[in-house]
């Protein structure tokens, strides 16, 4: 790590943080956006807590676009740095917020997120990556990257993490030992639930059936989560497709290149088509240039969704992942130890009454009867814990459906990327269909094809009602069948023949210019075939 060492913070500015709910201090932070009036908390002097609306303070009041304006965190790569047996990895973290750089291992993420988890157990701490210590490759490592930045964002975005002094000084301290520092911050500092002032009275702003909506919230969120997994394999096997289909075009325009610059001679039985080989040589070779847009063109697609698609997509399974975390807690942590206090409660009861049927001594009896009032201390303090347990689960499961609408801007950034993917890669393939070939029909037919030819071509284009003249040249009919197959007419109507005029409805791009009567060896109409 570099830097120099931040000083410890002051005991009582740490008091201070744990007993008071306000906003971050203007000198630390930016200014917050404006809010609506009736959701501004009376604000203390010392900063620590998340603002909390007038009425009922279960309910919360954020926008989208309020969180994702917080802070946006880059987590970049730098050089590998060799230790004496292992590579280190480390992070250029950037923070907007706090206009900050500094640098992190993964082992620096692990120990911000522990004390996230012990000041906050009953909120959605995003997962980590996991960590791979023998055989990291650079896909592995880049993957990695990613999900710490995801990570990280979601953090520095969530309404109360955002305002705690250890978001601060993992993205700010530039200190010889940021874990030390993490660890400093939350000595003598209980958990959210020690340190709230709502926290003995969360059950009275809780609705009477809460138990209730936490099954179907719980049940709602996993069927979400079920879905958009899906969604996000099938948007990377796209993006995927892409790239692979952008290797597969440049190789295939290479290969046209290597073709086009054979300068094998020709043996002395070909030297009659020595022209015609040469213009398709040249004719090859000037398409592996469009080739190579299309092949550039297909990579910044995939590119494009892997970003703008799969990584959000992988941004709002983190965020569902981090609550259905949240329930198993919820469930296994605080739940299971309530029940498990009362169980033990009415084994010392059982006690209790056994003794004094069995007339045992008194001070055995008082003995009992003190472990059974400290059981019910600790059965009221753990049904509190329970009660504020589902007093934060009920603004996360609030803050899940603030995050709701990000997938409506998912879905338009894969459309809007479909879109302007095919509207790039047209144009090019429009000009190699129009490509100067050389023509291979030449002006004296060989008698044998002479005789089908004109047949052969007037029965396909009779079939979808376009009049032929036997003097067209078979060129200009090629080129004409594959506009006609490919572009779009307005009018709906693909090689109709007008039956007053004789004349075919040309599609849209297909101009009268195109067709010059006069450079072909046989005179045709315009636009009659």
């Amino acid at each position: 790590m570099t830097g120099r060492a931040m000083d410890p913070l002051p005991a009582a500015a740490v008091g201070a943080a744990a007993e008071k709910e306000a906003d971050p201090q203007a000198a630390d932070l930016p200014t917050p956006q404006a809010v609506e009036p009736q959701v501004i908390v009376q604000r203390a002097p010392a900063p620590s807590r998340m603002q909390m609306p007038q009425g009922n303070p279960l309910l919360l009041s954020h926008s989208l676009q309020e969180l994702l304006a917080r802070d946006t965190v880059q987590v970049e790569l730098i050089p590998e740095k060799k230790g004496l047996f292992l590579k280190h990895v480390e992070y250029e973290v950037s923070s907007q917020r706090f206009k900050s750089s500094v640098y992190r291992r993964y082992n620096d993420f692990v120990v911000f997120q522990e004390m996230l988890l012990h000041k906050f157990p009953y909120r959605m701490v995003p997962a980590l990556p996991p960590k791979r210590m023998l055989g990291a490759d650079r896909e592995f490592i880049e993957a990695r990257r990613r999900a710490l930045k995801r990570f990280v964002n979601l953090v520095a975005r969530h309404p109360l993490f955002s305002e705690d002094v250890v978001l601060k000084l993992f993205l700010s301290f530039s200190g010889s030992d940021v874990q030390n520092k993490l660890k400093e911050s939350a000595q003598c500092v209980g958990d959210e639930f020690m340190n709230c002032k709502l926290a003995t009275r969360a059950k009275d702003f809780l609705p009477a059936d809460i138990q209730a909506q936490f099954a179907i919230s719980r049940e709602l969120i996993r069927n979400i989560y079920n879905s958009f997994h899906k969604l996000r394999d099938r948007a990377e096997r796209i993006a995927s497709r892409a790239i692979d289909n952008a290797a597969d075009l440049l190789i295939f325009g290479k290969e046209l290149s290597a073709i086009g610059s054979d300068t094998t001679p020709l043996p002395s039985w070909a030297a009659l088509n020595s022209s015609t080989w040469g213009s398709l040589k040249q004719a090859l070779k000037g398409l592996s240039v469009e080739f190579a847009l299309l092949a550039d063109k297909a990579a910044q697609q995939g590119k494009q969704e892997e970003n703008d698609v799969v990584e959000k997509l992988n941004l709002f399974l983190d965020l569902l992942q981090s609550y259905k975390d949240l329930c198993e807690r919820h469930e296994k942590g605080v739940l299971h130890k309530h029940q498990r206090a009362l169980h033990k409660y009415s084994l010392m009861k059982r006690q209790m009454m056994s003794a004094a049927v069995q007339n045992r001594e008194p001070e055995s009896v008082e003995q009992l009867e003190s472990r059974i009032v400290e059981q019910e201390n600790a059965i009221q303090t753990m049904e509190l814990r329970n009660y504020f347990s589902l007093y934060c689960l009920h603004q996360e499961t609030q803050l899940i459906h603030v995050y709701l609408p990000l997938t409506s801007h998912i879905l338009r950034a894969f459309v809007n990327s479909q879109i302007q993917g095919h509207k790039e890669v047209s144009p090019p393939l429009l000009r190699m269909l129009s490509w100067p070939w050389p023509s291979f029909f030449p002006d004296a037919l060989p008698s044998s094809l002479a005789a089908r030819w004109p047949a052969t071509l007037e029965r396909f284009f009779s079939g979808v009602g376009v009049h032929m003249e036997h003097g067209a040249h078979p060129d200009l009919l090629v080129s004409f069948l594959a506009k006609v197959r490919i572009m779009r007419c307005p009018c709906d109507s693909w090689g109709r023949r007008e039956e007053q005029t004789g004349t075919v409805c040309l599609p849209e791009g297909f101009e009268k210019s195109e067709v010059k009567p006069a450079e072909l060896p046989h005179p045709v109409a315009e636009t009659r075939f």
